[in-house]
């Protein structure tokens, strides 16, 4: 199986999101590469592949999928694959991401990040079909652990145990979204910490950060604010166990000006910088 350059020094990204494509376009912002929404731009032509082309002529380039539902019991949808490939074959991306998680079944899609039981069973379920996945595109694909909000009685593993086998048993890497480990820690009372360091160095090739919305007695996963200091802190500990991995800050509603998001990039590279630095 061939696979596609993973290194894990691309810098300081940002998701990319059409409000921000004029000040991005037309000007020379501080970032180093950009992470594109598969889904947004499964489709022959228009202006959505023109901005994208645009973005790639200056900048690395990662995918990242959203309706993959590697944990569901359908079928894999290889119509859905076969596009995916077509697009990664004109832009090259660094890597392709999806989430470890199933959004429907039957023909359903749910239009959420639902969680798995995490399981022997679940985990040879989803290593078979990641393999499937990966044999296809022809390239290794990263996971990215999801934030969850109830668990399953049948579960016989903590969620990075579970991380960890499907990666082991499937050869695939893991997008460490740093963000929702912290969301599902308070959600489910366990330590943050031992997560990631429960996590295999040597699978980890991307951080997500991003903000989220605290109700108190449970946190949501909204990508619709700033990224709060108990994610920085936890993003300082990831940066001391896996190294100087390439990160990325999601934005998905309540868009600010894209100064805003450099300022919080620029934040990432501080706390990356101190930190590296101080562990050197």
């Amino acid at each position: 199986m061939a696979t596609s350059d993973m290194s894990t020094t691309l810098g300081f990204g940002l998701g990319l999101r059409p409000a921000h494509y004029e000040g991005v376009l037309n000007g020379t912002p501080a970032i180093d590469w950009f992470e594109a929404i598969t889904e947004n731009y499964l489709v022959p032509g228009g202006k959505p592949i023109d901005n994208l082309a645009r973005v790639r002529e200056r900048w690395p380039l990662v995918l990242h999928g959203v309706s993959l539902s590697i944990g569901s019991t359908a079928p894999l949808d290889f119509d859905y694959l076969r596009a995916v490939r077509d697009l990664a074959r004109r832009f090259e991306p660094r890597w392709i991401s999806d989430h470890l998680c199933w959004t429907g079944t039957d023909g359903l899609n749910l239009h959420d990040l639902l969680p798995l039981p995490y399981t022997d069973e679940a985990i040879r379920h989803v290593a078979r079909r990641v393999s499937e996945v990966q044999d296809f595109l022809g390239q290794r694909i990263l996971l990215e652990n999801v934030s969850s909000y109830v668990n399953f009685a049948t579960s016989q593993l903590t969620e990075w145990e579970f991380v960890t086998h499907v990666c082991g048993e499937s050869d695939c890497l893991l997008l460490l979204d740093v963000n929702n480990v912290y969301v599902s820690s308070i959600n489910h009372g366990f330590d943050p910490i031992s997560y990631l360091d429960g996590v295999p160095i040597e699978r980890v090739r991307q951080f997500h950060l991003a903000g989220h919305h605290d109700h108190g007695t449970h946190i949501i996963d909204t990508h619709d604010a700033p990224i709060v200091d108990p994610v920085w802190q936890l993003y300082e500990h990831a940066l001391h166990r896996f190294g100087p991995v390439a990160t990325l800050i999601e934005r998905d509603d309540n868009i600010p000006p894209l100064a805003d998001l450099l300022a919080e990039l620029d934040q990432a590279r501080r706390i990356a910088a101190n930190t590296l630095d101080a562990a050197a």
